[in-house]
């Protein structure tokens, strides 16, 4: 399944032009990484953050934010945000933000 390419834009024109930011096509999808680490992605499914098992519930407090799940397993540390949500600015760029500074507390890969 394709990914939205307005999605993958809007992605990242929020991530903006932080130093150690790559993107790579994965799972028919495309994501973002901040030094090696998965920050966030765009896929079949619309968008996916990662801000991390520790923001996990804060995240998961807004209502057009759920668990990640892939196939039947959920995925921790990652959520999803529906596609009305996406449409959210603030929304959107506060999952980014928690996806960034949970991505800069880990070690720098590759």
């Amino acid at each position: 399944m394709a990914y939205d390419s307005d999605m993958a834009e809007t992605m990242r024109a929020d991530l903006g032009v932080e130093p150690g930011l790559s993107e790579k096509k994965m799972f028919g999808g495309l994501c973002f990484f901040l030094d090696g680490n998965m920050t966030c992605g765009v896929g079949g499914q619309g968008a996916l953050y990662r801000p991390g098992k520790a923001a996990e519930a804060r995240a998961l407090a807004h209502d057009a934010v759920s668990p990640m799940i892939m196939g039947t397993r959920r995925m921790g540390g990652f959520v999803r945000l529906s596609d009305d949500g996406f449409a959210d600015d603030d929304l959107r760029k506060t999952l980014t933000q928690m996806s960034l500074a949970h991505a800069a507390s880990l070690p720098v890969k590759g």
